[in-house]
């Protein structure tokens, strides 16, 4: 019994979790306290103790400099609060499913997040996200469990039959902008924490929540974290609804994880501008000359010491740090009035990269010195650092208009962002293997930029899309093309933009030349997943039908209308197995007719039928490469005997190398 371990259908407590971490470093400070809803004794962290081992610090200042609001507390809550959900596999709506690593998720992206976060934590590269900016005319998540989706309904007009909960914010509304706060605050947070250490959070916004949403992302990622303000012309005319100033640009906030890491936002390559700059050429290639000595007066003998000192030239133009008879010429970082300032490289620097260095006298008799800047740098093009200002054509909302009638036939989406804006957000915020997460994916257009950078760089990177069923108008041009919710819209997109790139590209390959090297077609895929209510019933309402050991070891709570499907996917994140992974049905041999699922070529086994017999036990258990876990039902045992010699066959199978496989059960 102690060998195999039961699963349950909850997410992690976020703040069991931090009280453990703090209980760890302070075990002093533990006490136990009674939850008034199971009758349980836990774990706890006597405050009190805490302030007397932090002494002073632990009181500090009682004013202090911070941004709030009503129902902060409760924003706060119900970021570490656990559900009891799942993401079903809709493969009936899905784009090939056994291949494709990107995912479509259908649900609260509240959910999303919190699911998410058991298996992607620390594994997203990009987040982009286009929420809803609190015109006073949109919908916003009214993130309340406490009521029933008809209660909820009846109170406040929501109108999502599929479980989500959108709530009308007018601007007369008392707490309009409390309401909105409330809505992203736990959504940002769960969103940092799906971040690698050198990710970014993009987020496109506009002037109603602009100063709100950076106070809270100031808060949530670090003030020091704060990367960039990109302005992006979305509208060249100017919106005409705008009183005094016809506004043109919407501004896009860029976060770090970690501001330290240098790949958190990538520089892109020159434009044709400035690739003239790159006249001249050696053996080497193209380069540009830079002048070595520093323009900027604040830097000087004074300042920079260590940067103030000669170079030493010869009649060929040669650069030295030491003179001789042949490198006669001393040169110091002097402007031509006698301003003394100083050189941007170290001696250190030159003497590691000299080579880049040569000198050109000027028509005054003095030596000049430069450093060569080639455009080809180890097989990689001249780059630079994005611009702030995005004012080309292609990123405002008529190109994404544009795209969408292209894609459809006509215009069914109102303010749909351009695809081209976004592969230059993917561009600059993600690498060749990254993936892509958008949480507010409205009609996919992220994934299309993701498809599109793939296709351009041989890339693999992958997309995670997060979208609520949210019912289209009835008299709206989306509603009339056939499409009743915003993700029948954005799955469509996607399957259309593949396609489109794929023809591309076939087209191109049809052109080469008998030594040209044919482009790959991109993952064009995606694997729909729903959230839904957890496969089995909730642990924590049983507890007055049967003990808590009835619970975890005898009783079969999996609920009778979910599928072998259902149950692997609610189970992969327990495994930290992505839900993109590789599934394999083995059946046929010496599984001899019997479903046994493979995840990731055997990392995981799972089988879910009743009464496992032995001799599929000790195929399992002679699975090369052997497995890190496998996972069966509780019915999978006969009895008490069954599951002591499961355990005992797969013990036996285990050596000093590969270890023992862990047993679970759900």
């Amino acid at each position: 019994m102690s060998d195999i371990e039961k699963i349950h259908g909850i997410t992690p407590d976020l703040t069991k979790e931090n009280v453990d971490r703090l209980l760890a470093l302070f075990p002093d400070v533990a006490t136990e306290i009674t939850d008034p809803k199971t009758g349980r004794t836990e774990r706890a962290v006597d405050f009190d103790a805490l302030k007397e081992r932090l002494g002073d610090v632990a009181e500090g200042n009682r004013e202090r400099y911070q941004f709030t609001w009503p129902g902060k507390r409760e924003a706060k809550r119900l970021a570490r609060e656990p559900i009891a959900k799942t993401l079903r596999p809709v493969k009936e709506r899905s784009k090939d499913w056994d291949t494709t690593r990107n995912l479509y998720i259908e649900g609260d992206n509240l959910d999303a997040l919190k699911l998410l976060r058991e298996n992607y934590a620390g594994k997203v590269k990009l987040i982009y996200i286009d929420p809803p900016y609190n015109t006073g005319h949109d919908f916003i998540y009214k993130d309340n469990f406490g009521k029933t989706i008809a209660a909820d309904k009846s109170e406040s007009g929501d109108y999502n039959d599929e479980g989500g909960q959108l709530v009308a914010n007018p601007e007369s509304n008392g707490r309009f902008h409390s309401d909105w706060c409330s809505m992203i605050y736990p959504r940002l947070m769960l969103a940092r924490d799906l971040l690698t250490r050198d990710g970014a959070i993009f987020i496109s916004i506009d002037d109603n929540e602009e100063s709100d949403l950076q106070n809270l992302c100031n808060e949530i990622f670090g003030e020091r974290n704060f990367v960039a303000k990109l302005y992006v012309k979305v509208n060249p005319r100017g919106r005409n609804l705008d009183m005094f100033v016809a506004r043109t640009c919407e501004p896009v906030l860029c976060y770090a994880k970690n501001y330290a890491q240098p790949t958190t936002i990538l520089p892109v390559e020159k434009d044709e501008r400035m690739m003239s700059e790159y006249s001249l050429s050696d053996s080497y290639g193209a380069f540009r000359p830079i002048g070595l000595r520093n323009r900027n007066q604040n830097f000087n003998p004074v300042t920079r010491p260590t940067l103030y000192y000669p170079l030493y030239v010869n009649d060929k133009g040669n650069v030295s740090l030491t003179p001789d008879k042949e490198y006669r010429f001393e040169v110091f970082p002097d402007a031509p009035d006698g301003t003394k300032t100083c050189w941007t490289w170290s001696k250190q620097k030159v003497q590691q990269e000299g080579k880049l260095l040569y000198a050109e006298k000027a028509r005054s008799g003095e030596w000049r010195i430069f450093r060569k800047d080639y455009a080809d740098k180890d097989g990689k093009g001249a780059t630079t650092l994005v611009k702030s200002l995005w004012d080309a054509n292609d990123v405002n909302n008529d190109q994404g208009k544009a795209s969408i009638k292209d894609l459809f036939g006509s215009n069914i989406m109102d303010f749909p962002k351009s695809p081209y804006l976004l592969k230059r957000i993917v561009e600059i915020g993600s690498l060749e293997e990254s993936t892509v997460l958008d949480f507010f994916s409205g009609s996919a257009t992220t994934a299309e930029a993701v498809m599109m950078k793939n296709a351009e760089d041989n890339g693999r990177r992958k997309f995670i899309m997060v979208q609520l069923p949210e019912i289209t108008d009835p008299k709206s041009a989306t509603a009339k093309a056939g499409y009743s919710t915003i993700c029948e819209i954005g799955e469509e997109r996607i399957r259309r933009a593949g396609e489109k790139i794929k023809s591309e590209i076939e087209a191109e390959n049809a052109q080469l030349t008998l030594d040209g090297t044919p482009k790959k077609v991109p993952d064009i895929g995606f694997r729909v997943l729903r959230v839904d209510d957890s496969n089995y019933e909730d642990r924590r309402k049983l507890v007055d039908e049967y003990s808590q050991k009835d619970i975890d070891d005898d009783v079969d709570i999996t609920k009778m209308d979910r599928s072998d499907l259902d149950l692997l996917f609610e189970a992969l994140p327990k495994f930290q197995l992505p839900y993109s992974s590789k599934i394999d049905v083995l059946s046929g041999g010496e599984f001899d007719g019997h479903t046994v699922y493979s995840v990731n070529n055997g990392k995981l086994l799972a089988c879910f039928e009743d009464s496992i017999p032995e001799s599929l036990v000790r195929t399992m258990a002679a699975f090369r490469p052997r497995p890190s876990y496998v996972l069966v039902s509780e019915n999978g045992f006969l009895n008490s005997a069954a599951r002591t010699n499961f355990t005992e066959i797969f013990k036996q199978s285990a050596d000093e190398k590969t270890g023992a496989t862990q047993i679970r059960i759900i």
